[in-house]
C-alpha cells in the first residue's frame, strides 16, 4: 500500500492546478483498476483541513463536503478503523473544531475511551475528558 500526501489531496479537491489535478485523477483511477488502496493518514487529513481553511478560505461545510468526496472514492482508504462519515456527521451537528473532532474520533477508532485534554472548547464534547 502507498499513502498520499496533503498536496495530492489538495490538488484533487481544489482543482487549481489542472495538470496536477489530472495526474491525481489518473492515479486514483489506476489504483481503482488495480484494486489497490491509497492511504490517507490522520496527519495528512489534519493538514488538509488547515490548508483548505487558511490558504483557500474554505468554510466548514465545504471542508466536510471534501471529506465526503474523498471517502466516496474506492481507491482511497483512511487509517484503520477510522470512519470518515463519523467525522462528517459530528462536524455537521456540532461547532467543535474539525481538527479536535478528528483527534477524538481517531483515538476512539484505535480503541480509546476518550482523549484527555486541557482544551476547554474540546471538553464540551463527549470525545474529550479533562486531565
Amino acid at each position: 500500500m502507498k499513502a498520499v500526501d496533503t498536496n495530492v489531496l489538495i490538488r484533487f479537491l481544489v482543482g487549481d492546478e489542472q495538470e496536477m489535478m489530472q495526474k491525481v485523477c489518473d492515479l486514483f483511477e489506476q489504483a481503482q483498476e488495480r484494486r489497490e488502496r491509497l492511504l490517507i493518514t490522520t496527519p495528512v487529513l489534519l493538514e488538509v483541513f488547515w490548508v483548505l481553511q487558511t490558504t483557500y478560505g474554505f468554510g466548514r461545510a465545504d471542508i466536510l463536503d471534501g471529506v465526503e468526496t474523498l471517502a466516496a472514492l474506492p481507491a482511497l482508504e483512511f487509517e484503520r478503523n477510522f470512519q470518515p462519515e463519523n467525522l462528517v456527521e459530528y462536524g455537521r451537528r456540532t461547532n467543535l473544531d474539525l481538527a479536535d473532532i478528528l483527534i477524538g474520533l481517531s483515538a476512539r477508532a484505535q480503541g480509546c475511551e476518550t482523549t484527555l485534554s486541557f482544551d476547554k472548547r474540546a471538553l464540551k464534547s463527549n470525545l474529550f475528558e479533562p486531565v
